[in-house]
């Protein structure tokens, strides 16, 4: 392999609550949340090439709707760079669930082909472009646990106690177009701030509105509170709960009805992504 071949982790989030404080003038909601990373990661594989291509085994993704490909297209756009790569995206991060896989490999390509490409951007200005890619790609660049705010852009570091999750999701696709749609949505949610959350919690509002039009995620999170407080991750399916013990986690792991997919997963506080760099 050329030696300027690597390979980067693109790490998954939970959101350990979600407010929606208002709308934008353009339509998207004003949010309030908290990211915590957790290690569980996809892995890309970055190498030099005369062309731009993605390649995702085993997961087929339309290119107007490939992450990967977006993010390698904007950022070429943004610095006027016209050189080529082959990305090989091993997903391990279950789509669908609110787990931030897709963000997180856009981040990861932003940061890689930064690298790859020798274009010498600060964070602040990879972090620029990720907005214009989704809301949760920011936070991925950014590299740590945040507390998020604006569409998910404008984010302040926090520190968490660095939990153990179990992390379910049922056979079930979520449209977030959906949710957001929904007359019993609350958009207008009173500011709280960081330190009424580290104090008191607060909740994702979201939840209602999933568990009512979605009945497997309702079922996951009634059967997953027998251990805590379950609850969602943004607008995904997955529901989880924190643990004190992986010990705990995995024996509960134990007794999931077989119909859902349930993991194990360490909060983090920092990404692998910028040590996992090459000098």
């Amino acid at each position: 392999m050329d030696r300027l071949a690597f390979t980067l982790p693109a790490p998954a989030k939970l959101n350990l609550f979600l407010n929606i404080i208002g709308r934008r003038p353009d339509g998207y909601h004003q949010l309030q949340t908290a990211f915590q990373l957790i290690d569980l990661c996809d892995e890309l594989a970055f190498e030099p090439a005369d062309e731009l291509s993605v390649a995702c085994p085993g997961v087929e993704i339309p290119l107007e709707d490939n992450l990967v490909f977006r993010a390698a297209d904007a950022l070429r756009a943004a610095t006027g760079c016209n050189a080529g790569a082959h990305i090989t995206v091993d997903k391990r991060i279950p789509e669908g669930g609110g787990l931030g896989g897709g963000s997180s490999d856009a981040a990861t390509t932003l940061v890689g082909l930064d690298r790859l490409w020798s274009l010498g951007l600060s964070r602040e200005a990879l972090m620029e472009i990720a907005t214009g890619l989704g809301a949760d790609v920011p936070v991925f660049v950014y590299g740590r646990c945040a507390w998020g705010e604006g569409i998910g852009e404008i984010l302040q570091p926090i520190d968490f106690l660095e939990k153990i999750y179990l992390i379910v999701q049922p056979e079930c696709a979520i449209s977030t177009a959906r949710i957001f749609a929904a007359d019993d949505l609350t958009r207008n949610g009173t500011a709280i701030t960081i330190a009424h959350f580290l104090r008191q919690g607060s909740e994702n509002v979201c939840e209602p509105v999933v568990r009512r039009l979605y009945p497997a995620v309702d079922a996951v999170c009634r059967w997953l509170s027998q251990w805590g407080d379950a609850r969602m991750t943004g607008t995904g399916s997955c529901v989880f709960v924190a643990l004190d013990t992986e010990a705990e986690a995995r024996q509960i792991l134990t007794s999931v009805p077989e119909a859902w997919r349930a993991f194990v997963a360490h909060g983090i506080t920092e990404s692998p992504l910028y040590d996992a760099l090459p000098g």
